[in-house]
């Protein structure tokens, strides 16, 4: 993953990560990103299009989800939780990016950032 659209959605993964985790302001939280250059070689305009459309679209981004989880959508790892709600929220909202480059890079960033095994579980999750 070297494209700015996945550094871009890399940035969105930890952005929504720390939302996730501490219900800080959406704006607080990239407004960091953009200080601290974490957003350095990011489509800039795609992660902020992915970290605030996921939480603008959440209870559809979650209910979409809910058939394809094995377990409530708030129980799973926030991590992987992080990585899905991107996913769901591209193949949903985004239908110019195909599917597969979706269930790609979910993959490719559950290798990253979550657990052994989690790039099994996104990949199962997103392609179905």
């Amino acid at each position: 993953m070297s494209s700015a659209k996945s550094k871009a959605r890399q940035c969105a993964v930890q952005a929504l990560y720390q939302w996730q985790m501490t219900g800080q302001n959406l704006t607080a939280i990239e407004g960091q990103f953009k200080e601290d250059q974490r957003l350095k070689n990011a489509q800039k305009s795609y992660f902020s299009d992915l970290f605030h459309g996921v939480p603008q679209h959440l209870d559809k981004i979650d209910a979409s989800m809910a058939d394809f989880v094995d377990r409530d959508v708030e129980k799973i790892d926030p991590v992987e939780r992080a990585i899905l709600r991107i996913g769901v929220y591209e193949l949903l909202h985004k239908p110019d990016v195909p599917y597969r480059v979706v269930i790609n890079e979910g993959v490719e960033l559950a290798k990253s950032f979550g657990a052994d095994g989690s790039h099994r579980y996104v990949n199962g999750v997103l392609d179905k």
